[in-house]
């Protein structure tokens, strides 16, 4: 397969911030909201490496598929390097870690944790955009960190103990929120959907050969239920979801684009009763109000009182 770099219908056009932004961002969370939900449908019968995996391949199936028939310009130089991180994030360190986490956790605990990643993703930005955040700001980044932890230990009747799936849970947050970060930057210079697509291409090797080892080492089976899960895993929660969500970080502004994922684990929730059957017990509301609402705080802080850089104009690409 080959792209052709003169064969660009147009360059990316300038976007400007404006509401489109919070639209596209929230047709991205609603997209990513049912992740977690269809990862423990999935994981009942299949592997963890499998389906983080696996789902990744299918994507980059599809990825390479729309590069190579719209011709994409290749990235350029430093590029490379940041689709490297955002891979590693989005692609590789992601879903492979909710994947496991979730083989001995509930979709609900998983949310709720997860829920941290506004205001993970606010940091990463604030921390790649080389702005200025007053203090307000880094505080109620960490009160919302330590409520997430305080949550995480007290499930299940535990005291001042995290799982290991709650580790690898935080550590997905963090994945993400690099990923995340990185991409909506980078979404404005090669465009949304190309910024995903290159991703899963470069990734493809390595979660290619995962997906082979996994399949040797536990051969997939399930109902159609947990295919279709899986299926769904693949194509819209690692590629048509991002088309929506780093578009929305690319109009921006990136820090109130990210807000509207605070709806994410309120939805995933919400899906887990409805679809898994989960119950909502008091320490899963009041730990999902609690870390929602210092993530939502930090957020705000930071777009109330920042003093953000001069920065270059958002771009994207409609075709």
């Amino acid at each position: 397969m080959s792209y052709d770099s003169s064969a660009i219908k147009r360059m990316p056009t300038p976007l400007s911030p404006s509401r489109a932004g919070l639209a596209w961002g929230l047709l991205g969370v609603a997209a990513f909201s049912f992740t977690v939900p269809f990862t423990r449908v999935a994981v009942e019968s299949m592997s963890p490496l499998f389906i983080g995996s696996g789902r990744a391949v299918i994507a980059a199936v599809l990825a390479a598929a729309a590069l190579s028939i719209t011709r994409q310009r290749l990235p350029q130089g430093i590029q490379w390097f940041r689709l490297t991180v955002v891979a590693g994030g989005v692609v590789v360190g992601f879903p492979l870690l909710t994947s496991f986490a979730l083989t001995t956790t509930s979709a609900s605990h998983g949310a709720v944790v997860i829920a941290l990643l506004p205001a993970a993703t606010a940091v990463m930005a604030v921390l790649r955009g080389k702005e200025r955040p007053l203090l307000p700001f880094w505080i109620m980044a960490a009160v919302g960190a330590l409520v997430a932890v305080a949550f995480a230990s007290m499930q299940g009747g535990e005291s001042i103990r995290l799982h290991w799936s709650d580790l690898l849970l935080f550590g997905a947050v963090a994945a993400a929120a690099i990923g995340y970060a990185e991409g909506g930057l980078l979404a404005r210079e090669i465009g949304a959907w190309q910024t995903v697509s290159w991703a899963l291409v470069l990734a493809a090797p390595l979660m290619i050969t995962l997906t082979a080892f996994a399949l040797v080492d536990q051969p997939p089976t399930g109902t159609p239920t947990q295919w279709a899960a899986f299926a769904y895993l693949g194509l819209v929660s690692m590629f048509l979801g991002f088309f929506a969500w780093y578009r929305g970080l690319a109009i921006g502004p990136m820090a109130q684009v990210s807000q509207v994922q605070l709806t994410q684990p309120v939805l995933s929730i919400l899906w887990a009763a409805l679809i898994l059957h989960e119950e909502l017990t008091w320490q899963t509301v009041i730990g999902g109000i609690a870390v929602i609402l210092c993530a939502g705080i930090a957020v705000r802080t930071r777009l109330g009182r920042v003093r953000p850089t001069a920065s270059a104009p958002d771009r994207d690409d409609e075709s």
